[in-house]
């Protein structure tokens, strides 16, 4: 691969301009083309789901990072890298992207690979911001026959399955309240999400200008640049990171709505090494549907794990690795437990995305979805950061 100081010499006349003609629905044995937008750590864990799937096929990466572009031609030799995601979005043949960029690039991405005709399977949490998602929202309105699949994976889970059917049995009654927890716990002197600063990302091998996006400029600094999970001009912290996912579960499920209000409160209590996101948060969350959610994480301690409680008058959905249904004796002295069964097929979730690309169906996190769940992290984080409940002006699509 030719260095990034050659490969600008060579494409200093700047980026193409032509778009990508939408094609129609695949076949069902069709042989799909994908690329993706941000091949690190996440990114080539898609890579290799996507491989596994059958009739696919990598034909290019983009990143503004040479390392990276140099592991992912190790694992697809074949394939183009381009330090400029564009160039990739200008190659027709490519007939998906996968978006697996910071949080404060996704629009940027999305927008553009949805233009360029693409369908996209873009990483959680969806949208940065609530403009961003609106700008989302037009791009997917205008890309017609698209599909677009957020990467929320238990969606395409055995557990959703599952949980579908016990909502459906009836036995749950009136749900005023959803209980979810998220902990961890690392080794002393290895804080959660921090990634060692190597001694080649230097400005000659990261297109910081690139990785800054519409975030404020600020002078090169790797650490900003790898440890972006630390900052709130590129994350939501862990809102995004796993809040995220647990509200999408449910949100599904019991088709909710934005909340109606949404208090965020917690600190940087443990890890001190220069993150301005809390390691330690407590988030509740008011339902228009008359239903309170609260989520509670932190990295100090694992006893709790990942677990949700759906609390109905007439029953209970417990999730952890498995999902079981328990009534409420009070209300169904008569009803029995009904544990899940469903498993999950390996890489489940980017098949459905692909299957769907295929098919033209709906796939199981679908676009609307993501929305609801992006404006859901995007009031915890504006709450916790000006202190305050915040409130969702269904009207006028604001934070207030």
């Amino acid at each position: 691969m030719s260095s990034r100081r050659k490969f600008i010499g060579t494409v200093a006349t700047g980026i193409a301009g032509t778009l990508a003609v939408p094609q129609g629905v695949l076949g069902a044995n069709d042989r799909i083309r994908l690329g993706i937008i941000g091949p690190g750590d996440r990114g080539m864990q898609l890579v290799r789901e996507a491989l596994a799937c059958p009739n696919t096929e990598f034909v290019a990466f983009a990143d503004i990072y040479t390392r990276r572009l140099e592991a992912a031609k190790k694992l697809v030799p074949e394939a183009k890298t381009y330090f400029d995601y564009r160039y990739l979005l200008d190659d027709q043949s490519i007939d998906a992207v996968i978006i697996a960029t910071p949080q404060h690039l996704h629009c940027e991405h999305f927008v553009a690979s949805l233009d360029a005709g693409k369908h996209v399977y873009q990483e959680k949490t969806m949208a940065f911001t609530v403009e961003h998602a609106k700008k989302m929202r037009e791009a997917y309105r205008r890309a017609s026959g698209r599909t677009v699949q957020i990467g929320h994976q238990s969606c395409s889970s055995g557990l959703m399955t599952d949980a579908l059917e016990m909502v459906r049995s009836g036995g749950l009654g009136k749900v005023t309240a959803i209980h979810c927890h998220m902990y961890r716990n690392t080794p002393h002197g290895k804080p959660q999400w921090s990634r060692p600063v190597y001694p080649d990302m230097t400005p000659e091998n990261i297109l910081w200008k690139s990785f800054l996006g519409e975030a404020p400029d600020v002078p090169f600094d790797a650490n900003r640049y790898i440890n972006w999970r630390f900052f709130w001009d590129y994350s939501g912290g862990n809102v995004y990171e796993n809040m995220c996912h647990q509200l999408a579960f449910w949100y599904r499920s019991l088709s909710l709505e934005i909340p109606k209000a949404v208090t965020m409160v917690g600190g940087i209590y443990l890890w001190k090494d220069g993150r301005e996101v809390p390691d330690t948060m407590n988030v509740s969350l008011e339902q228009p549907e008359e239903m309170l959610i609260s989520w509670d994480s932190g990295f100090g301690n694992n006893h709790l794990g990942s677990t949700e409680d759906v609390l109905g008058t007439d029953g209970t959905i417990s999730k952890g690795q498995q999902i079981r249904y328990t009534p409420q004796k009070v209300n169904r002295p008569d009803g029995t437990e009904m544990p899940g069964r469903t498993p999950t097929p390996p890489h489940a979730h980017m098949q459905n995305f692909l299957d769907c690309i295929r098919s033209g169906k709906e796939p199981n996190c679908p676009f609307e979805l993501g929305y609801r769940v992006s404006i859901a992290c995007r009031m915890a984080v504006q709450s916790y950061r000006e202190n305050r409940t915040v409130r969702w002006d269904a009207t006028k699509e604001e934070i207030v």
